[in-house]
């Protein structure tokens, strides 16, 4: 059989220099996890300040908060429309093409992230419900294309830096969540300056500034400009190589595609692709796909799933960091500010060096390292806030406290947050890489929301003893995943086609979950044996 080093195509993406294409694709795919990550965190810098404009009650002498219900659904639903958009693009992806379907993605994360700053109604449950209803949408676009841009980096890359490649485009997440704080404090500084309001017990009204409704919608509708600047780019892209060869079977316009993209000549090839694509027909759901890729599906699911639970559930201890949730008295811009400068330093501390470690040394220490690491790293900071939480959560132990919670952020993103984003983009074969790139990410909405839903309620009321059985939990299943871990391979150094087994090379026994160590004298990976670890 054809493998990929004899099948020109591949040959030469795997081999190619870093070139202005690539910094272009980066750019194009890094901007839309930019948006996505805008969008899903700056509803976290708003959420206090929906419920003092639009659920005020006089009769409690206290400042208006959301329903408990309404506020886990406005944060919930976008990870709803996610899980739902990762399944029905990952899927198209696959069947139409990764680029047929990317542009749909884009125009669907603009039009409602307008349409959210637009949320009308009569009623706040009204605008509730319509703001509710868009980010819907909103997270369906967004998980379309979280899925499509790591399935396209990971296709265009050469094998050398591949892992670089996907990591900044996934950094760009940290971006987002950093630009997200940023905007909104500024902002709301802004109208804060022009229409500040009274504290709460001078006038349990004007607290709220009426002007303060324009903030939100203009922080949401801000998201959408991102996307549109990269739309036209977006639509020029080429499919890829890879998917234009192994799946659509046209050697000559995948050759003539990428020939153009790295301005060299390539060979069509069209017989030795012919066999390659046959030795590879196996259905997603059969024996054959189970035997040679079920262990690594099962060990990107289980690893997305409990991080995800960890990960969007670290926010149970922001009240007592941020200093706004101790000064109920004061007017809703000004806690929107303060929320939004505590949120942004969080992520700009925490978050945003991590993603850009991993940039950094993933092609160099590794997937693998790089996730046991920062999940073994997030088990033993979680358990010490766990244990610690009633002493640590006092006035005079709160830096120690802050620089714990950031560093539980830092080894998130400098581990599991990072390389479960990598690795189903890497691990699976063309014909199946967008599908099981989805699979693997839906499982982390589902952990996502299983911390939304499920832990959030646990400790709604603030219960010390609850929070603290809750972080302790929550510092067990990083554990759970560091084990999980075990299950997936390193892939550093190695072509897609060689890392799924797709051109023959190796086999699923074959297939270890030891790094891949290079020798002095070759730039060929050797793949370290079981038996000498």
């Amino acid at each position: 059989m054809a493998t990929s080093s004899n099948i020109a195509v591949l040959n030469a993406l795997d081999n190619a220099s870093i070139q202005w294409y690539h910094v272009n694709v980066i750019v194009i795919a890094g901007t839309g996890l930019f948006t996505g990550a805008y969008d899903m965190f700056c509803i976290s810098t708003i959420i206090k300040l929906l419920g003092r404009l639009y659920y005020h009650d006089h009769s409690t002498n206290m400042p208006g908060r959301l329903p408990h219900n309404f506020n886990n659904f406005v944060i919930g639903v976008a990870l709803v429309g996610t899980l739902t958009g990762q399944l029905v693009f990952g899927w198209l992806g696959d069947k139409l093409g990764r680029n047929r379907v990317y542009g749909i993605t884009l125009i669907l994360m603009a039009i409602c992230a307008i349409c959210s700053g637009l949320s009308f109604g009569f009623s706040p449950k009204a605008v509730m419900g319509t703001l509710c209803f868009f980010r819907f949408w909103l997270g369906f676009g967004i998980g379309g294309d979280y899925t499509l841009s790591a399935t396209i980096v990971s296709e265009y890359a050469n094998k050398k830096t591949r892992g670089t490649l996907i990591a900044a485009v996934f950094a760009m997440q940290g971006v987002g969540y950093v630009f997200a704080g940023l905007v909104s404090m500024i902002l709301s500084r802004i109208f804060l300056d022009k229409y500040k309001g009274t504290r709460f017990s001078d006038d349990d009204i004007l607290y709220a500034e009426p002007e303060a409704d324009y903030v939100w919608r203009i922080v949401l509708m801000l998201g959408a400009l991102p996307a549109i600047l990269t739309f036209y780019w977006r639509m020029k892209m080429p499919e890829t190589g890879r998917y234009t060869a192994l799946i659509k079977g046209n050697a000559e316009l995948a050759a003539s595609d990428m020939g153009r993209v790295l301005d060299m000549e390539i060979q069509a090839d069209q017989e030795k692709l012919a066999q390659f694509k046959a030795a590879n027909e196996y259905p997603l759901l059969s024996k054959e796909f189970f035997r040679r890729h079920g262990r690594h599906l099962i060990g990107t699911t289980t690893t997305w799933f409990l991080l995800d639970i960890a990960f969007s559930s670290q926010h149970l201890t922001q009240k007592h960091i941020f200093t706004t949730m101790r000064r109920a008295n004061i007017s809703a811009l000004q806690e929107m500010f303060e929320t939004s400068r505590d949120m942004f330093f969080i992520a700009f501390l925490g978050s945003f060096p991590g993603y850009w470690f991993t940039v950094y040394f993933i092609d160099k220490i590794g997937r693998f390292c790089i996730q046991l690491v920062g999940f073994f790293m997030m088990f033993k900071f979680m358990l010490i806030i766990g244990i610690s939480y009633d002493y640590m959560k006092k006035e005079n132990h709160k830096w120690t406290f802050a620089a714990l919670y950031v560093l539980t952020f830092f080894f998130s993103s400098f581990g599991p947050n990072s390389t479960t984003f990598i690795l189903p983009a890497e691990l699976f074969p063309t014909r199946f890489r967008s599908t099981c790139h989805a699979l693997s990410a839906v499982s982390g909405r589902a952990g996502s929301m299983i911390g939304v839903f499920g832990v959030q309620n646990y400790v709604k009321d603030g219960n010390v003893n609850k929070i603290k059985k809750a972080m302790i939990l929550l510092a067990f299943i990083n554990l759970v995943g560091f084990f999980c871990t075990l299950l997936v391979r390193e892939t550093m150094g190695l072509s897609l086609e060689e890392i799924s087994g797709e051109d023959g090379s190796l086999n699923e026994t074959q297939m270890p979950t030891l790094p891949v160590r290079r020798t002095t004298n070759t730039m060929q990976p050797h793949v370290v044996p079981q038996d000498s670890a």
